[in-house]
């Protein structure tokens, strides 16, 4: 029962508004002075007070800040007959969180309660019943979409349910939830399966091929660069739609979001091939046949994103572009620091680069490390995660920094990730990449129906690591596993998070610009 404390020097002609509340289900106790309220918020715990301005002895104003000494976070109405502007202000700035004018109705005390004490469960409540309503519409979407700007705008649709959902009293609604997303990521699945290799190869019109990886910089990037005087891309690697949406509001202050959009990771949506895609603006194949002494196969040892930097300075000059331009790639925490110290070198040109990893570094921590697994066990504690990290990071006093100097900034990521939770058992040889979303390699035993795969390798332009390999790609929430010690992988990687494969949350990457507020 929800329990009041009432403070008014004239309380004995509330009663007809007290009767009212407790016939509500309120359970509501009385005083007529400061001094008597601040005794009894000391000995019992209330989860609201009303409490009135003028009271004889101290005022309520007076007897505020005595009370927020005691308990700090229960809200309070103050109770005024007194409209003047610098009396809200007094009481808006000890931290009210509501007032109300006499004479008082009790309907309008009622909604003040409402608002104050269950305002999160009326949210939930009203949001689970949103969401039961919209429920078929999402499902005849999910049906019907026949393009990357449909699935997109269901993606879109599904995270903002997520997140609102995320603390829904009843587990219920949220299982449903994750059932229709799961239903999603299949259908996404079949959908990828029918057209990637019409995008990739170009058999289809252009209007139907999503901006992919190997044509980021050149569709979408680049023509932000040339209309504004000074552009920041920040990529940062295995960085979600979701996480974006964690994040934003933090943002509000400084930036107003000019694009919020999407782009399609290659496949693998992994690191190695998409970023190295993004910043060569050419699908691996090409760029094993270009510069075979920059590109390393799974199998090699060796790091396999050591020449970004190379890479974008190649595709600048074969665009035609001389923006004075910088890149850093910062690996370790120190490194953001190293940045801000050494800022000038970024406010000086027209197109400054910066790939973070933080979020991939999490990732792994999260499958490695106890105490990270139980912090992230979910995505809606792994988003809190990312908000808490990015809220105290270096990355957002840079992003401060860069709006007070009205950079434009350019927001994505190379993929994004999945938690897994269905193991699909292979069998290769030695050579086989590691990678638990994709395989390749030669002599790869598998259903065939489990999993899409490539064949001929070069049919959507992925080098071979020999003549007789071929490549396999995970759907939805599958990963690889071995027949060999199958069940210790199982426990050791179910609902940890990877990439590499085919799901909305790898391959649907968030393409978000920033505009600065000073502009």
């Amino acid at each position: 029962m929800v329990k009041i404390l009432w403070v008014d020097d004239e309380v004995e002609l509330l009663k007809p508004h007290i009767f009212f509340l407790q016939n509500k289900g309120y359970e509501v106790d009385t005083c007529n002075n400061g001094y008597d309220a601040i005794d009894m918020v000391r000995t019992a715990s209330y989860d609201l007070i009303i409490l009135d301005e003028m009271m004889p002895g101290m005022t309520g104003l007076e007897t505020l800040p005595l009370i927020k000494d005691v308990r700090p976070t229960t809200p309070i109405i103050m109770v005024t007959k007194s409209e003047e502007e610098n009396l809200m202000d007094k009481a808006i700035g000890s931290k009210i969180a509501d007032y109300i004018i006499k004479p008082v109705n009790p309907n309008q005390v009622l909604l003040s309660i409402k608002k104050n004490v269950h305002s999160q469960q009326l949210v939930t409540e009203q949001t689970t019943a949103d969401y039961r309503a919209e429920f078929g519409r999402i499902s005849a979407m999910c049906q019907g979409a026949d393009s990357f700007e449909a699935w997109s705008t269901l993606y879109r649709k599904i995270t903002s349910w997520e997140i609102d959902l995320s603390s829904a009293a009843d587990p219920s609604i949220r299982e449903v939830l994750a059932y229709q997303k799961s239903e999603a990521n299949q259908e996404f699945s079949k959908f990828v399966r029918r057209n990637y290799y019409n995008w990739i190869n170009k058999r289809v019109s252009d209007s139907e091929i999503p901006v992919l990886s190997h044509t980021l910089m050149r569709k979408k990037i680049f023509p932000v660069v040339d209309n504004s005087s000074k552009t920041t891309l920040l990529l940062i690697d295995n960085f979600r739609y979701d996480q974006w949406r964690a994040i934003n509001s933090l943002l509000y202050g400084y930036y107003d979001v000019a694009v919020d959009d999407f782009y399609c990771a290659i496949l693998p949506s992994a690191t190695q091939y998409a970023r190295n895609a993004i910043f060569a603006g050419l699908m691996p194949l090409a760029i094993d046949r270009m510069m075979p002494d920059k590109w390393l196969n799974d199998n090699e040892e060796g790091g396999k994103n050591q020449y970004e930097e190379e890479f974008l300075r190649r595709q600048l000059a074969m665009a035609g572009k001389n923006y004075r331009w910088t890149f850093d790639k910062l690996v370790r925490p120190e490194a953001g620091r190293k940045l801000i110290d050494n800022i000038s070198r970024v406010y000086d040109a027209d197109f400054s680069v910066i790939v973070y990893n933080f979020l991939d570094i999490l990732s792994h921590a999260r499958t490695e490390t106890d105490i990270i697994r139980e912090l992230t066990e979910d995505e809606a504690s792994f988003r809190s995660l990312t908000r808490s990290w990015f809220e105290h990071s270096e990355l957002f006093e840079l992003l401060k920094m860069l709006s007070e100097r009205g950079h434009t900034v350019i927001v994505t990521s190379d993929h994004g990730t999945i938690r897994v939770d269905n193991p699909v058992k292979i069998t290769g040889d030695r050579e086989t990449s590691t990678n638990l979303r994709y395989k390749t390699g030669r002599n790869l035993q598998y259903n065939a129906r489990e999993v899409y795969e490539v064949t001929r390798p070069e049919d959507i332009m992925l080098p071979r690591i020999n003549l007789s390999s071929s490549y396999i790609f995970a759907y939805n929430r599958d990963f690889f596993v071995y027949n060999n010690d199958a069940n210790k992988f199982i426990r050791y990687y179910r609902n940890t998070f990877q990439h590499g494969g085919i799901s909305m949350e790898e391959m649907m990457v968030p393409y978000i610009v920033l505009k600065p507020k000073n502009q």
